[in-house]
């Protein structure tokens, strides 16, 4: 059985032409093969300058063969009191490529806002449902987008003493724009977002981050 294993080898050598004598290594990759599979990763990996001008670096992006871009990701404020998320369905004309047209959806719910009704301080857990339009332009390395929509909001007292208030709830406008830059691996990003009501003005962000990919 050894003997068997070891002509094995020796054979499949005695097919590939080289010099008598001169020992092979066990296992040889052409060297295409590794350039071509570091290509082959590349090529599925959409470029940063093809991203959609509205699209958060750290977001996931899924590209549909009819052309349509799904963005998603999670929403979360630093001040803990706001979480959610966040998706977007978008598209670039064919014949304006560096142009992108979306459609945003939002669900945000905030803990134990402090706010004021009939002057009087209180707590509030609030449910948000936001829709909007949003449309970028990609100039090179630079993109600029403007969102404008509306929510759909409301809000409930957290103790029994502010149960006497009625729970309140309302439509208001969502308007807001953006700007992100890239330089080789470093991306930069400003956004601002603001709800059009005075109950809702936790949700009013300007959120800005730097990324450098290793």
């Amino acid at each position: 059985m050894a003997a068997g294993l070891t002509l094995l080898p020796l054979s499949a050598l005695a097919d590939t032409g080289m010099p008598q004598g001169e020992p092979a290594p066990l296992y040889s990759e052409p060297a295409a093969y590794t350039e071509a599979s570091h290509e082959l990763l590349a090529s599925l990996n959409a470029s940063p300058l093809n991203r959609p001008s509205y699209a958060s670096r750290t977001s996931d992006l899924m590209y549909l063969d009819n052309g349509v871009v799904l963005e998603g990701g999670d929403l979360e404020t630093i001040d803990g009191y706001t979480s959610g998320f966040r998706v977007t369905a978008g598209f670039s004309p064919m014949n304006l490529p560096l142009l992108d047209l979306g459609a945003e959806f939002t669900y945000r719910e905030s803990d134990e806002v402090p706010t004021r009704q009939a002057d009087q301080a209180m707590l509030v857990d609030t449910t948000t449902l936001g829709g909007s339009l949003v449309a970028g332009v990609r100039m090179g390395q630079f993109g600029l987008y403007a969102k404008s929509g509306f929510a759909e909001w409301e809000g409930d007292p957290v103790t029994q003493s502010e149960s006497l208030y009625a729970a309140t709830n309302g439509t208001a406008r969502i308007q807001g724009f953006g700007a992100r830059l890239q330089r080789d691996r470093l991306v930069s990003r400003l956004e601002f977002e603001e709800i059009d009501a005075p109950s809702m003005a936790h949700l009013n962000l300007i959120t800005a981050s730097l990324h450098y990919a290793f």
